[in-house]
């Protein structure tokens, strides 16, 4: 694996773990997630796109409410735009209820931190962070693909993993490039577990990649800005070096340009590339998501993707190269990743991190609510569907 780079790309990071776990089943994440908050004693840090207030989100507040009460020292980091995106779906009396809980836990001496893109320009266009990392201070730490929501834990399907080790104070650290306040006293704490942990657990080499786009922009923001992005460049080095197969999943899969023009060169020198994303009807309140993946669909056909699109919902974000190589995190398929969102991957050549990936695309590809899309299935798609396709496709990277 590549060693630290402190350089050119510092959000490059060659570590180890100690510990590694991949959560795919959702009420394990869960039950790990309020588990870790319960056990904390001195600090708990938490970085959320978006928190909905339903029966997890309520559950969430209460538990970190308690933790602070105790004497814990709780961060709870949310995105504005994600939690304003997000809020559209909720009943005016569960905003209320949201904002309610939040106050309780600030006055109980709680950090309740909105992240915002430092530009103007950034904030109107959707520019924030999509990192989703927990943090404690018995030495844990969890990377996942979803939110604290229904939709996450009882829908769409997710992945996370758990994470001891020198790892684990690289992805705190993180935070402070997504809105975070972290604590060096706190760091020091992780530091010490590490060093225990590498004593008695295994060893593991890993990569952590992250990026802010909102950081290195200039006064336009997105606009007319094609990076570079440290994790948008991982990501096609990833697809750049299968040889045979190539795995991905992800939200709706619409990437930037050189990401899809990557993935479009994979499969027409014969690497077996498949594609698991979300269906149409996966994302009730609006299908602008799905167009904007969709509108790309000819050309993937025609160099032989595979694409499969999943009824419930497919929200992990996953890349397996050649069943040698994975990547797990938040870092969606799409133009936000790369030029709006502060994203995260952990990647790994060690087959502990790898078999379980290969499992998950097993199950994937055998789930009946996954679809394959082909030209004959796209032929009968209703003809007032492709006049929206058409209308609305050349917005893709906004949508």
């Amino acid at each position: 694996m590549s060693q630290a780079d402190t350089g050119s790309n510092p959000g490059t990071h060659g570590t180890s773990a100690s510990a590694f776990e991949v959560l795919w089943f959702r009420q394990a994440e869960w039950q790990r997630r309020l588990t870790m908050v319960h056990a904390a004693s001195q600090f708990l840090y938490l970085s959320v796109f978006y928190l909905e207030y339903d029966a997890y989100g309520r559950e969430m507040i209460a538990a970190l409410l308690a933790a602070q009460q105790r004497g814990v020292r709780v961060q709870l980091i949310i995105d504005a735009f994600g939690q304003r995106l997000g809020g559209v779906l909720m009943s005016r009396d569960d905003r209320r209820g949201l904002q309610a809980d939040l106050d309780r836990l600030r006055a109980a001496g709680g950090q309740v931190l909105l992240y915002r893109p430092p530009r103007w320009i950034q904030r109107r266009l959707g520019g924030g962070h999509h990192v989703k990392i927990q943090v404690s201070d018995a030495g844990e730490a969890l990377l996942a693909s979803g939110n604290i929501t229904k939709s996450s834990f009882e829908g769409w399907n997710e992945c996370a993993v758990a994470v001891r080790g020198r790892i684990v104070p690289v992805l705190l650290a993180s935070c402070r490039d997504s809105g975070g306040h972290v604590w060096e006293e706190d760091l020091a704490t992780l530091e010490a577990r590490a060093t225990t942990d590498q004593a008695t657990g295994y060893g593991m080499d890993v990569d952590y990649w992250f990026c802010n786009p909102n950081l290195h922009q200039g006064p336009l923001g997105a606009l007319g800005w094609r990076g570079p992005n440290a994790l948008t460049d991982h990501m096609i080095e990833m697809v750049d070096s299968a040889h045979e197969s190539l795995q991905i999943t992800s939200f709706y899969f619409k990437p930037t340009g050189v990401l899809f023009d990557a993935v479009l060169a994979a499969a027409r020198r014969g690497v077996t590339v498949e594609v698991f994303h979300s269906h149409r009807d996966a994302l009730p309140a609006t299908d602008l998501a799905w167009i904007a993946a969709a509108v790309g669909y000819g050309r993937l056909l025609d160099a032989g993707v595979r694409i499969f699109e999943n009824r419930h919902g497919e929200h992990s974000k996953i890349v397996l190269v050649d069943d040698t190589w994975v990547a797990y995190g938040s870092y969606n398929f799409e133009d936000a990743a790369h030029d709006r969102l502060a994203e995260a991957m952990i990647a790994s050549r060690d087959r502990r991190a790898v078999d379980p990936a290969r499992e998950i695309v097993a199950q994937l590809r055998a789930d009946a609510d996954s679809t394959r899309v082909t030209r004959e299935t796209a032929a009968q798609w209703p003809d007032a569907l492709k006049t929206r396709i058409a209308r609305y496709g050349r917005f893709k990277r906004w949508m």
